[in-house]
Protein backbone atom coordinates (compact mmCIF):
# COMPACT_ATOMS: atom_id res chain seq x y z
CA UNK A 1 0.00 0.00 0.00
CA UNK A 2 1.98 3.07 -1.06
CA UNK A 3 0.84 6.52 1.26
CA UNK A 4 2.17 10.18 1.47
CA UNK A 5 1.80 12.49 4.38
CA UNK A 6 1.44 16.38 3.45
CA UNK A 7 2.43 18.38 6.11
CA UNK A 8 3.54 21.81 7.58
CA UNK A 9 5.79 22.29 10.85
CA UNK A 10 7.34 25.27 11.28
CA UNK A 11 7.40 27.21 14.95
CA UNK A 12 8.42 24.33 17.03
CA UNK A 13 8.57 21.36 14.50
CA UNK A 14 6.42 19.51 16.48
CA UNK A 15 4.34 17.90 13.43
CA UNK A 16 7.81 17.26 12.23
CA UNK A 17 8.72 14.69 14.95
CA UNK A 18 5.52 12.78 13.84
CA UNK A 19 6.36 12.26 10.35
CA UNK A 20 9.42 11.66 10.73
CA UNK A 21 9.05 9.18 13.32
CA UNK A 22 6.97 7.41 11.06
CA UNK A 23 9.33 7.86 8.61
CA UNK A 24 11.47 5.98 10.45
CA UNK A 25 9.66 2.86 11.04
CA UNK A 26 8.25 2.73 7.49
CA UNK A 27 10.91 4.41 5.39
CA UNK A 28 8.68 3.43 1.99
CA UNK A 29 6.31 6.45 2.83
CA UNK A 30 6.39 9.76 0.75
CA UNK A 31 6.87 13.03 3.05
CA UNK A 32 5.74 16.24 1.18
CA UNK A 33 6.75 18.74 2.84
CA UNK A 34 4.24 22.03 1.65
CA UNK A 35 7.05 24.96 2.17
CA UNK A 36 8.82 23.00 -0.83
CA UNK A 37 6.60 21.88 -3.07
CA UNK A 38 3.27 23.39 -3.62
CA UNK A 39 2.06 20.82 -6.31
CA UNK A 40 2.36 17.08 -6.33
CA UNK A 41 0.59 14.18 -8.47
CA UNK A 42 -1.00 12.30 -5.75
CA UNK A 43 -2.84 9.71 -7.57
CA UNK A 44 -0.69 6.79 -7.19
CA UNK A 45 -0.92 7.11 -3.71
CA UNK A 46 -3.51 4.36 -1.90
CA UNK A 47 -3.52 6.48 1.14
CA UNK A 48 -2.97 10.53 1.71
CA UNK A 49 -2.21 12.07 5.33
CA UNK A 50 -2.79 15.89 6.04
CA UNK A 51 -0.48 16.99 8.96
CA UNK A 52 -0.41 20.51 10.59
CA UNK A 53 0.49 22.01 13.73
CA UNK A 54 -2.86 24.24 14.58
CA UNK A 55 -2.75 28.16 13.71
CA UNK A 56 -5.47 30.21 14.62
CA UNK A 57 -7.67 27.22 15.15
CA UNK A 58 -7.15 25.11 12.12
CA UNK A 59 -4.61 23.05 9.92
CA UNK A 60 -1.60 25.77 8.57
CA UNK A 61 -3.57 27.49 5.31
CA UNK A 62 -0.50 25.87 3.06
CA UNK A 63 -1.86 22.48 3.89
CA UNK A 64 -5.53 23.05 3.33
CA UNK A 65 -4.24 24.97 -0.03
CA UNK A 66 -2.62 21.57 -0.38
CA UNK A 67 -5.38 20.21 -0.58
CA UNK A 68 -7.87 21.95 -1.99
CA UNK A 69 -5.16 21.68 -5.13
CA UNK A 70 -4.17 18.02 -5.32
CA UNK A 71 -6.08 16.09 -3.21
CA UNK A 72 -7.32 13.20 -6.15
CA UNK A 73 -10.83 12.79 -5.29
CA UNK A 74 -12.12 9.25 -3.79
CA UNK A 75 -8.72 8.48 -2.05
CA UNK A 76 -8.21 7.54 1.87
CA UNK A 77 -7.34 10.32 3.95
CA UNK A 78 -6.21 10.32 7.41
CA UNK A 79 -5.06 13.49 9.49
CA UNK A 80 -2.92 14.63 12.30
CA UNK A 81 -2.27 17.80 14.34
CA UNK A 82 -0.27 19.28 16.83
CA UNK A 83 -1.53 21.89 18.90
CA UNK A 84 -1.03 23.67 22.28
CA UNK A 85 -4.89 22.90 23.48
CA UNK A 86 -5.95 19.97 21.87
CA UNK A 87 -9.59 20.10 20.27
CA UNK A 88 -11.27 17.53 17.33
CA UNK A 89 -12.77 21.03 15.86
CA UNK A 90 -9.17 21.88 14.52
CA UNK A 91 -9.68 18.91 11.41
CA UNK A 92 -13.37 20.95 10.59
CA UNK A 93 -11.54 22.31 7.28
CA UNK A 94 -9.69 19.76 5.96
CA UNK A 95 -12.56 17.34 6.73
CA UNK A 96 -14.83 19.32 4.67
CA UNK A 97 -11.90 19.52 1.82
CA UNK A 98 -11.60 15.71 1.87
CA UNK A 99 -15.67 15.20 1.87
CA UNK A 100 -15.95 17.68 -0.93
CA UNK A 101 -13.86 15.86 -2.85
CA UNK A 102 -15.48 11.90 -2.23
CA UNK A 103 -12.70 10.92 0.20
CA UNK A 104 -12.56 8.35 2.75
CA UNK A 105 -11.16 9.49 6.08
CA UNK A 106 -10.13 6.51 7.78
CA UNK A 107 -8.38 8.22 11.05
CA UNK A 108 -7.58 11.20 12.75
CA UNK A 109 -4.61 11.88 15.03
CA UNK A 110 -4.41 14.58 17.69
CA UNK A 111 -1.57 15.60 20.31
CA UNK A 112 -0.44 18.46 22.36
CA UNK A 113 2.84 20.57 21.02
CA UNK A 114 4.68 23.17 22.64
CA UNK A 115 3.03 26.48 21.43
CA UNK A 116 4.84 29.50 22.00
CA UNK A 117 2.51 31.60 19.49
CA UNK A 118 0.94 34.71 20.46
CA UNK A 119 -0.15 35.24 23.72
CA UNK A 120 1.29 32.45 24.78
CA UNK A 121 5.30 33.63 24.25
CA UNK A 122 4.11 36.09 26.99
CA UNK A 123 4.09 33.32 29.27
CA UNK A 124 7.01 31.11 27.89
CA UNK A 125 4.47 28.90 26.11
CA UNK A 126 2.72 26.04 26.80
CA UNK A 127 2.54 22.48 26.51
CA UNK A 128 6.57 22.30 27.02
CA UNK A 129 7.87 18.91 26.30
CA UNK A 130 5.40 18.17 23.78
CA UNK A 131 4.83 16.01 22.14
CA UNK A 132 6.46 13.03 24.23
CA UNK A 133 8.31 10.42 23.47
CA UNK A 134 4.48 8.58 24.48
CA UNK A 135 2.50 10.84 21.92
CA UNK A 136 5.32 10.47 19.02
CA UNK A 137 5.12 6.52 19.70
CA UNK A 138 1.80 6.58 19.68
CA UNK A 139 1.16 8.74 16.17
CA UNK A 140 3.40 5.76 14.45
CA UNK A 141 0.54 3.42 15.79
CA UNK A 142 -1.89 5.78 14.55
CA UNK A 143 -0.20 5.45 11.37
CA UNK A 144 0.50 1.36 11.51
CA UNK A 145 -3.36 1.26 12.20
CA UNK A 146 -3.95 2.73 8.69
CA UNK A 147 -1.74 0.85 6.15
CA UNK A 148 -0.87 -2.21 8.01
Amino acid sequence: MSSCIIYYSKHHENTKKLVDAIKAEHPEVDLIDVTQKREQDLHGYDVIGFASGIYYGEFAEQVLNFARVNLPPQKKVFFMATCGNPMKSYFKEISKIAADKQCVEVGKYLCKGFDSFGPFKLVGGIQKGHPTDEEIMSAVEFYNSIVL
